[in-house]
């Protein structure tokens, strides 16, 4: 897989693609382009012969979480919010697609790992993360609703109701070792050991049956939706742009 990317580092190693979010000096907040380049890459995974993606982030943090500052001048050049609200369904297909590859998907995480961030990580079969780590949920402080990407019920049915309910709404910091606690994480290690025990994970993996993989991934995927009757989340891009409108006016007032 080759391609200039501009906000990703993407490198092949025969079956493992490693992919690491490149914008350092905004710790690596998810824009527009990025999503646009993070779709390019999912959708190439079956062509490229891809059996496990690694998704990293360089720099000092995985993610800090969404691009704001690209929230008001989408706004202000479309105050109707169309441009905004294909922001938001644009990270819904990323997020689907990151969801229910047929790659077995490790997150590699370190530093800061906040809103969109934790939520790119937690879409991801399996986290590994540095004893570094700090992570958080901190729309409801930052006025807006959470809701980006669908990742609502894939943090409730990984971590559990009444957890994330206390994350959202404290939007309090917590650390790798109450990620663990939580199922965020898988297992916690030094920074420095972080890529040893991610490839205890990826050499297993890459041994195994394409179609025992991927069967056993649609079954886990099938089964933790099957108690949902309706797919609040499609309203996702809606609920956020209304969001991010008021609180554009209030601030104007």
């Amino acid at each position: 897989m080759v391609e200039d990317f501009k906000a990703l580092r993407v490198i092949q190693e025969g079956a493992v693609l490693k992919v690491q979010l490149s914008s350092p000096e905004t710790g690596n907040a998810i824009s527009g382009l990025l999503l646009d380049e993070l779709l390019s890459v999912l959708d190439a995974l079956d062509e490229a012969g891809v059996r496990v993606l690694i998704l990293s982030g360089a720099g000092a943090d995985f993610c800090l979480g969404g691009d704001r500052g690209e929230f008001a001048p989408l706004l202000a050049a479309d105050p109707g919010g169309a441009s905004l609200r294909a922001l938001g369904n644009k990270a819904r297909r990323v997020c689907d697609a990151l969801a229910t590859t047929d790659a077995v998907t490790i997150a590699r995480l370190h530093g800061g790992v906040v809103g969109a961030g934790l939520g790119l990580a937690v879409l991801c079969d399996l986290r590994a993360g540095a004893d570094n780590c700090r992570f958080r949920l901190p729309e409801l402080g930052l006025g807006v609703p959470p809701a980006w990407g669908g990742i609502l019920p894939r943090l409730i049915n990984e971590t559990g109701a009444a957890r994330i309910r206390e994350l959202i709404l404290t939007a309090n910091n917590f650390d790798a070792a109450k990620a663990v606690e939580l199922s965020i994480l898988h297992k916690v290690v030094p920074e420095e050991e972080l890529d040893s025990a991610i490839t205890q994970w990826t050499r297993p993996l890459v041994r195994r049956s394409p179609a025992a993989l991927r069967t056993a991934k649609a079954m886990m995927n099938a089964y933790s939706g099957a108690n949902r009757l309706a797919d609040a989340t499609l309203l996702d891009a809606e609920l956020l742009t209304a969001a991010v409108a008021a609180a554009e006016a209030a601030r104007a007032r």
